[in-house]
């Protein structure tokens, strides 16, 4: 297949054009080329900003010609003003849309005795405001799922192409990782303060993230719709994670202190935030348990700093 992957020159984006690119698969990257490495080896690339339409238009059109690409797979859409100039551009260009969302979308779901299932949210129903300040980075940040949901929404409201949203857990491992969530842990940790949790801390989802990368090359390869949620078996608690990094950095166990309000630590959550995955396993794929990669995922991005 001709795949093109808005986004892909790091972290996840990037191991997933090398496991299409090794799959002998044609991958064209599409990003702004302004930051980070260059697409892997192998990926043609076509440099545009996906937010200036005529732009994104005419770098296409000098790429592709009269081509189209059979799946776009998009690493990078956080708004419905994103994701209506996609559509708009893109739409008429390939022959399925892959859009990575994410657990984030079930902000206003709360399901402490079952994990939340796709229908819980169903992107039909999500009201689209293309008014709001989604350009302001404080505003965005802010509202991630809210502009996740709408985009979601945005592609699957009369659609020119079929559209699949996977809804990706939080993604852990990787020297690579740029989040810095698991470092705050390991600082703390070292220097033996506490880590503000939740009186109430529900345990999440998670996916490692060579695992994040595998199952968007799959679900590239496949022809469902609709959202799919994308998660490892074994939801993790904060304890869990934060024992993973004792044992990876050394010293002495974690020491929490529990808040009614203010500020909590990363992957922290006072609501039930794991997901159903039997969605995905019965449409083929087999995820991983966190059990099998928990302790590598941590000393992959806390190696450097033993």
């Amino acid at each position: 297949m001709h795949v093109c992957v808005i986004g892909g020159s790091r972290y996840v984006g990037r191991r997933l054009v090398e496991r299409l690119l090794a799959s002998g698969h044609r991958v064209t990257v599409v990003n702004r080329g302004s930051s980070g490495p260059p697409p892997p080896a192998g990926a043609e690339h076509v440099v545009a900003d996906r937010d200036d339409e005529a732009a994104l238009d005419a770098a296409l059109a000098a790429a592709l010609g009269d081509r189209a690409f059979d799946v776009v797979v998009d690493q990078v859409c956080y708004t419905p003003r994103q994701a209506a100039v996609a559509r708009r551009v893109l739409g008429p260009r390939t022959g399925r849309y892959v859009m990575t969302s994410t657990v984030e979308v079930y902000a206003y779901e709360h399901s402490p005795s079952a994990p939340v299932r796709e229908d819980a949210v169903d992107p039909r129903t999500v009201a689209v405001d293309l008014s709001l300040p989604w350009d302001d980075p404080e505003f965005l940040d802010a509202h991630y799922g809210e502009g996740k949901r709408q985009a979601e929404a945005v592609f699957t409201r009369d659609p020119v192409v079929p559209f699949t949203a996977v809804r990706m857990a939080h993604v852990l491992g990787g020297a690579d990782d740029f989040t810095g969530r698991l470092t705050h842990y390991a600082d703390r940790i070292r220097a033996g303060e506490p880590i503000a949790v939740p009186a109430v801390n529900h345990p999440a989802t998670y996916i490692y993230v060579e695992e994040a990368a595998a199952f968007l090359a799959w679900a590239a390869e496949q022809d469902f719709t609709g959202p799919v949620n994308a998660h490892a078996h074994g939801p993790l608690t904060t304890r869990d994670i934060c024992a993973a990094v004792t044992r990876t950095t050394g010293g002495a166990a974690a020491v929490f202190r529990e808040v009614e309000v203010g500020r909590v630590s990363p992957f922290s959550f006072t609501r039930a935030y794991a997901m159903d995955n039997s969605r995905a396993t019965a449409l083929g794929h087999r995820f991983g348990h966190t059990a099998d990669w928990l302790d590598r995922a941590v000393a992959e991005t806390l190696g450097a700093r033993r």
